[in-house]
């Protein structure tokens, strides 16, 4: 079996960093390789990147202006990280890929943004290039912007420019992730992020035994 590429994808505050780390040592704990990675900051020049996008104020670039630098962060994260060790055998495991990018790009600035463009970059940036397995952590925004900002209060750099947005723009987030999941069945799998931490990751581990075959 070839090493897989698995994405993790979510509104804020949905938990992914957490179940991310978890699944991580699950795997290692069957002797599987592991590159845990993410988008934006997945390099160096990708950590530049996320400043400008996860900082400061909501309003302070457009839809298409993320689109353009998260499309850049991304062709570098691929060229540079994911495919190498991808060659190398290993399984990688990101937290976001370009899911992300037409959910909060498309789906939560309410359509502003052209799909037909996000598609055109996708293809400009990777090719016909997809992950092997998408899980979508799907939770109440009201309650994930909730998890998000007591977070965010713990720690010195403040990653909250998503979360400083109305509670509208993160309801069409959510419904956009769900109807891109709708749209791509086989690839993608929805499970409920309001739950414990101990009994998401035993949903997880569950749909990566089921899927890989471990």
């Amino acid at each position: 079996m070839k090493a897989p590429f698995i994405t993790f994808e979510g509104g804020e505050g949905s938990g992914k960093s957490t179940q991310i780390a978890l699944l991580n040592q699950f795997l290692l704990s069957k002797g599987i390789d592991v590159v845990v990675t993410k988008e934006p900051g997945g390099t160096p020049i990708g950590l530049e990147l996320r400043k400008l996008l996860v900082q400061g104020s909501a309003d302070k670039m457009d839809a298409n202006a993320e689109a353009l630098l998260f499309f850049a962060d991304r062709r570098i994260h691929m060229t540079q990280k994911v495919w190498p060790a991808l060659k190398e055998g290993k399984w990688v495991i990101s937290d976001r890929f370009a899911d992300s990018t037409t959910a909060y790009q498309y789906y939560a600035y309410d359509k502003r943004l052209s799909k037909e463009n996000i598609e055109m970059l996708y293809r400009f940036s990777v090719g016909d290039f997809k992950p092997d397995l998408t899980i979508i952590l799907d939770i109440d925004p009201e309650i994930g912007l909730a998890r998000s900002f007591k977070k965010a209060s713990t720690m010195d750099v403040q990653e909250t420019r998503n979360e400083k947005r109305v509670l509208q723009w993160h309801k069409n987030l959510r419904l956009g992730y769900l109807e891109i999941a709708r749209n791509e069945p086989d690839r993608c799998s929805v499970l409920n992020a309001d739950q414990s931490v101990e009994s998401l990751h035993s949903d997880i581990v569950k749909l990566i035994q089921e899927r890989f075959g471990l």
